[in-house]
């Protein structure tokens, strides 16, 4: 019976050794194609806003962590609303004024946050 058990694994265990195995060909051909010479360009900040080689515990503006956190519960709302889409006709008329209450309660921070100019960037 365990010979059973684990003839139903075998699937599972080739895929797995078949993604790994993709994922160091393509990195190792990565290393071996690319050109792996930074210039000052390349390792200069690009998105974040800061250095790429400095202290770590330099000053930072905390604009950065509001707008992560804004981007966190946003993401979250859409993850809530598409099972909430899908079940709606289940759910009735207390799943749909709870999901209202969810956004407004959203919608409401999201204002606060921007009146209070945590969005603007100077």
């Amino acid at each position: 019976m365990d010979s059973v058990l684990l003839q139903n694994y075998l699937p599972i265990v080739v895929f797995l050794g078949i993604a790994v195995g993709m994922a160091c060909v393509i990195v190792l051909a990565s290393f071996l194609v690319a050109k792996q010479k930074p210039d000052a360009e390349k390792i200069s900040a690009y998105e974040c806003g800061f250095d790429a080689f400095d202290d770590a515990r330099s000053k930072f503006d905390v604009r950065f962590y509001l707008v992560s956190i804004l981007f966190i519960i946003f993401d979250l709302e859409v993850a809530f609303l598409f099972p909430w889409a899908v079940t709606l006709g289940k759910i009735g008329l207390y799943g749909f004024w709870s999901m209202i209450i969810f956004l407004g309660v959203l919608t409401i921070g999201f204002i606060y946050e921007w009146r209070k100019g945590a969005l603007d960037w100077e």
